[in-house]
């Protein structure tokens, strides 16, 4: 019905949905033209080939935050930690179309400290609390730290120890207040470029 509205410009599905409901076929029911976050496979594909299309809030915020740095992202070593639909595989994408060269780490790599050590930007998306430690970011990497957690005292944080981290990194960004508000930010910018385009229509 919302597909079918006029008056709505942008739908946006909050992942994850309750166990009895069927995230793909939520998903598929949404006009690819109203998918401001970037999940219909259609706008995943265009995504895939590099066409125009909405892209997924989050790594499309993650890339711009990584843009603002000023750090050339052609040719770096770029390290996506995580392998989700929502985050980790799209950022690997939206990396790859900026010419770094990407490799993926998941619960199955091994050697994963080494791996994430040699990264010049490393993008951390895999849902537990400070999982990442000093000893796995190089000197001067760009850290990007996509999670949000409660630690033992019950106090958001990210994916990244950032209090040590803080001390290698050559930028990291904080939770709260880091990745969160570029998501919000990219989601506006897909919503007005939905309404515009479908007002021209």
């Amino acid at each position: 019905e919302l597909g079918k509205d006029d008056t709505v410009h942008g739908i946006l599905v909050q992942l994850p949905l309750p166990k009895q409901i069927d995230e793909h076929t939520v998903i598929a029911a949404i006009p690819p033209e109203k998918d401001v976050d970037g999940f219909t496979p259609v706008n995943v594909g265009k995504m895939m080939i590099g066409q125009p299309c909405f892209l997924p809030c989050t790594p499309a915020g993650c890339i711009e935050m990584l843009k603002s740095t000023g750090m050339q992202l052609s040719g770096k070593n770029a390290v996506v930690l995580g392998r989700s639909n929502i985050v980790g595989k799209p950022a690997a994408i939206l990396l790859l179309q900026q010419n770094a060269t990407v490799t993926i780490c998941h619960s199955r790599t091994e050697n994963l400290k080494e791996i994430c050590a040699k990264a010049d930007v490393l993008v951390v998306a895999i849902g537990k609390a400070k999982f990442v430690t000093q000893d796995m970011v190089k000197p001067g990497a760009v850290v990007i730290d996509v999670g949000m957690n409660r630690d033992s005292d019950g106090k958001l944080c990210g994916d990244v120890d950032f209090d040590a981290v803080y001390q290698t990194a050559g930028a990291i960004t904080p939770v709260p207040g880091g990745v969160g508000l570029m998501t919000r930010a990219m989601l506006m910018q897909n919503t007005i470029q939905a309404a515009e385009t479908l007002a021209a229509e």
